[in-house]
């Protein structure tokens, strides 16, 4: 049985994040109770439904660290999961006041009201096969899994995608969103990625066109871990990376192993071509 004490309260509703009366009662706290606290001051609704407690300062961590805590399973990858692990020099000011999460469920409406300035933008996640056996003794191991990041003054963990992962999301908005430009740059910079959890996501990504325009980027800036991955595993013949050809930037130059359209002047500078 729940008392509702202030100890409660504050182990409820830590200090920088939101709840929802939803996810209070969930927990075993009482309607009426939830409504005690909001009468007394001692919670205060950002939104309807959502609640705080007074002296919260919000910041766009302790709405994700909010939302992760209550069971939305979105979680901040691609540019913003790059800027946190030190990678903020690619990007715009503008990028770094979008913040981009992965997953599968939606994002609640109130989130777009909490933190002027700031905007969350919710992306698919990358397609995994789901063929995998959940008993290999190696599943729970696998790299695709995020990694964390402590916030605040209490730590609080959010769950963040490893650049690995990272990078392969960014790929996914490649045209429409993100310029070929920008993610060469971006892998540029990321000499010390793990080959073993690239080769590990590769095998398990179904996103055909982001494994070929990630090797393709890969190989034309010579980066260091490509040597240690199995090319012959991750190729057009071996059929890992689907077949036909694919049209990702219009009118550009077909690159002739990968079988993807980029720009002419970047395919220039791709598998040592002049």
């Amino acid at each position: 049985m729940v008392h509702s004490s202030n100890h409660d309260l504050r182990s409820l509703v830590p200090y920088g994040l939101v709840v929802s009366r939803s996810w209070l009662i969930e927990k075993g706290i009482k309607r009426h109770q939830v409504d005690n606290w909001v009468k007394s001051g001692q919670l205060v609704a950002v939104a309807r439904g959502v609640f705080m407690r007074p002296e919260t300062e919000m910041t766009w961590q302790s709405v994700v660290c909010s939302l992760q805590r209550m069971g939305d399973l979105l979680t901040p990858g691609g540019l913003t999961a790059l800027t946190l692990q030190g990678m903020n020099h690619y990007l715009s000011s503008n990028d770094q006041n979008t913040i981009h999460l992965y997953g599968s469920n939606p994002l609640p409406e109130w989130t777009k009201k909490l933190i002027p300035g700031t905007t969350f933008i919710r992306h698919n996640e990358l397609d995994m096969n789901s063929g995998y056996d959940a008993s290999d003794p190696g599943f729970h191991l696998v790299p695709w899994a995020p990694h964390y990041w402590l916030y605040g003054s209490d730590k609080l963990r959010i769950d963040i995608s490893s650049p690995e992962l990272a990078i392969l999301e960014v790929l996914m908005d490649v045209p429409q969103h993100v310029s070929f430009e920008h993610a060469d740059q971006l892998l540029q910079g990321l000499p010390t990625l793990s080959p073993h959890k690239l080769s590990r996501l590769l095998e398990r990504c179904t996103n055909v066109k982001v494994k070929r325009l990630f090797l393709w980027l890969a190989e034309k800036n010579q980066s260091p871990w490509l040597k240690k991955i199995d090319l012959e595993k991750f190729s057009m013949k071996s059929g890992s990376l689907g077949s036909g050809k694919r049209v990702l930037a219009e009118g550009g130059s077909l690159d002739p192993k990968y079988l993807i359209t980029v720009p002419h002047d970047m395919q220039r500078n791709a598998h040592g071509q002049e």
